[in-house]
């Protein structure tokens, strides 16, 4: 290679490197934006998951594929099912980041925030309009479903609400649903068997399924808390009290 040529490529190089800098920054600022307009209620990420606590229970390589975004393209569905405490609302949260960092849109709510922004939007006349706002995103994460018995006690279409949203996304984008209902007793938590295999036939049927078990997380943190106070008062006794 010529002088010359060498000169060409640092010029090359050079440029490469000035053009790629605000390129750069504003897929940052895309990210970003991506993030804030998911409206995540947590900061979980796959790094601050504690992946040891149930090492023999959860697949890390498995969850960190999902967070490829590679279900979302195909607009596959996704349910995460098992008993609370066992971190799969960080889970889903930082799956959500990470597809958001693919450049998906994405969007979180609890089951209850969407029922109450439907049922308040039905009320007032737009229900049209938000059903067609949740069913724009690449990916919508429904998390918490089977806690939200308020709203459907005080509104029994709730569940025909849910449904709407679904129907909506149905080959359109990928929804995730995070519950601790198993998948048999659906029929009786949503007091509509037709509804409920309905539910089931859009979302579950095609869905990829991650069951978890294992230790619980938030009674492993009671626990510590719980001896950490003990200590606490113990250290606090006074000597006269502790020579008693």
């Amino acid at each position: 290679m010529t002088a010359v040529d060498k000169s060409k490529l640092s010029h090359l190089e050079l440029l490469d490197r000035f053009l790629s800098v605000p390129a750069n920054r504003r897929w940052e600022r895309g990210v970003e934006r991506r993030i804030r307009l998911a409206k995540f209620r947590d900061p979980g990420t796959f790094e601050s998951f504690d992946w040891d606590f149930n090492r023999d229970r959860i697949d890390r390589a498995e969850l960190e594929q999902l967070g490829t975004g590679q279900f979302v393209q195909r607009r596959d569905h996704l349910v995460f099912v098992g008993e609370s405490g066992l971190g799969k609302s960080h889970l889903i949260q930082a799956i959500g980041r990470r597809c958001c960092a693919e450049g998906y849109s994405v969007r979180y709510t609890t089951s209850a925030e969407l029922l109450e922004d439907l049922i308040r939007a039905s009320g007032e006349k737009r229900l049209p309009g938000r059903i067609r706002y949740y069913g724009r995103f690449d990916l919508l994460i429904i998390d918490e479903f089977g806690f939200e018995k308020v709203e459907r006690l005080e509104y029994p279409e709730s569940s025909s609400l849910l449904y709407k949203v679904i129907d909506r996304r149905n080959r359109r984008g990928s929804t995730a649903l995070v519950t601790n209902v198993d998948f048999k007793f659906w029929t009786e938590y949503l007091r509509d068997p037709p509804l409920a295999m309905a539910i089931l036939d859009r979302v579950v049927d095609t869905a990829i399924i991650q069951k978890f078990e294992g230790k619980s997380y938030r009674d492993h943190r009671c626990q510590q808390k719980q001896a950490n106070c003990q200590q606490n008062k113990a250290k606090s006794r006074r000597p006269e009290d502790r020579s008693k």
